[in-house]
């Protein structure tokens, strides 16, 4: 590769990673901006009636059955139609989505704007990996996936701070109102900055295009399994991926379920242990503080040791760290216990993304994406609705964290599971370096 290339690359990838990073910032601000209004809306019935404790559950959930519908469509279109549109089209709706909830009046309204919030997010979720994966040099796709993912804990951190300094003012009305700025702040660059995937491009037999871009990116087109005519969903379920494919998507659905369920009680239940305000927040705080730094650290592991090892190391970290939170623990070891708790969920599910993404061939990766993430949504739909029904029934955060420990536990075991990526029509590089 000549140096021109190389730094038209550097430059391609560098637009890619921050495009796609900034805009999962906002689907972790929509994910934990609920939990940091929630306190609000079950005391204060005048905002949009009352709400019980179950009811909160529900309404955290809603969002992820949008997610779900968003993730599984964008993988339906994102392996015929292209990874760019995708990302613009669902830039728009998430922003629209969070604007109208902004406006709600009463409990149904707010919980149809969830929903159509969510189907945007996980319509972004879904692609940004299919697309940095197709940009990423083979050696540092882990990381850069890792960077990218990390956006979703960022967004928590975003959400936690604006909650801290400016809820008095703003009201939730406000916060929600922040989460529409993508729409002026981020689309317009990434119509201008964000390229379509060469290697999609060539993977759909498009070979002009494909070199174009590729020329003028500085990416260069890595010959692909060839193109047979199981495309998106279908390729799924082949011999080869059907097994893997199963896997992938229990892990998800424990990493998703870990991350929506701490994010939307973990402020309730610690207040309920006797924290105020500022301190359930700061624990929120901390929590996907601790996701940010140590998932970066666990990508650069995983780009040496495989991500397949790290994810069942950061699991085992989660159920222990989440069996420690409900003993009686001094505020700077609890905070400690929160922030590893946060590698082990939230940042272990930005590792999940990168095993995933960089796991199936250009011709099923987005659905493959889509997959775990769609399929991992309903995990993130299970772990509010549990949260409130154990807060409901008056069993506290001690049942809950044990609940928690244990699903983080299992989701090691699944994760041991998963065959290396050897099989046919899925090369070995494309998970390099992957020991078995």
């Amino acid at each position: 590769m000549s140096d021109t290339d190389a730094t038209k690359r550097r430059r391609t990838v560098s637009w890619v990673v921050a495009l796609s990073a900034i805009a999962l910032v906002f689907d972790g601000y929509d994910l934990v901006v609920y939990g940091t209004v929630l306190p609000t809306l079950l005391a204060d019935p005048s905002q949009l009636g009352h709400i019980s404790a179950g009811q909160a559950g529900a309404l955290g959930s809603y969002a992820l059955v949008g997610e779900l519908v968003g993730a599984l469509a964008a993988g339906a279109l994102g392996d015929w139609i292209g990874r760019r549109k995708i990302m613009l089209i669902n830039l728009a709706w998430f922003s629209i989505g969070m604007g109208l909830t902004a406006l709600t009046q009463n409990v149904t309204a707010f919980g149809f704007g969830r929903f159509f919030t969510g189907i945007g997010v996980g319509g972004l979720v879904a692609t940004v990996g299919a697309l940095v994966a197709e940009f990423a040099p083979a050696g540092r796709r882990n990381r850069l996936n890792a960077i990218v993912y990390s956006g979703v804990p960022a967004g928590g951190v975003l959400a936690s701070l604006l909650a801290i300094v400016l809820a008095d003012d703003v009201g939730w009305r406000g916060l929600f109102w922040v989460g529409a700025l993508p729409i002026v702040l981020v689309l317009p660059l990434a119509i201008v900055k964000l390229p379509e995937s060469a290697k999609w491009l060539a993977a759909r037999g498009r070979d002009a295009e494909a070199r174009a871009v590729s020329e003028r990116t500085g990416v260069p087109l890595v010959p692909e399994p060839p193109v047979t005519d199981r495309v998106g969903f279908p390729a799924l379920a082949t011999r080869a991926l059907a097994w893997p494919t199963a896997l992938l998507g229990l892990m998800s659905f424990a990493g998703l379920l870990l991350t929506y369920g701490l994010n939307t009680w973990l402020p309730k239940i610690m207040s309920d242990n006797g924290y105020g305000k500022s301190y359930s927040l700061t624990f929120l705080l901390v929590l996907n503080l601790g996701a940010i730094v140590g998932g970066v650290l666990a990508s650069l592991w995983a780009d040496r040791a495989g991500a397949k090892r790290v994810v069942v190391t950061t699991f085992v970290l989660a159920a222990i760290t989440l069996a420690l939170l409900p003993l009686d623990l001094p505020l700077v070891a609890l905070l400690l216990a929160v922030a590893v708790a946060g590698v082990g969920t939230i940042g272990t599910q930005v590792l999940i993304y990168g095993l995933v993404s960089n796991y199936y061939p250009t011709r099923a990766r987005a659905a493959g994406v889509a997959w775990c993430a769609g399929f991992g949504r309903l995990g993130g739909i299970v772990g509010p609705v549990v949260g409130g029904l154990l807060v409901g029934a008056g069993l506290g955060g001690t049942t809950a964290f044990f609940i928690f420990a244990g699903v983080a536990l299992a989701a090691a075991l699944v994760t041991a599971l998963v065959p290396r990526a050897d099989h046919a029509g899925v090369p070995v590089a494309a998970v390099a370096p992957e020991p078995a």
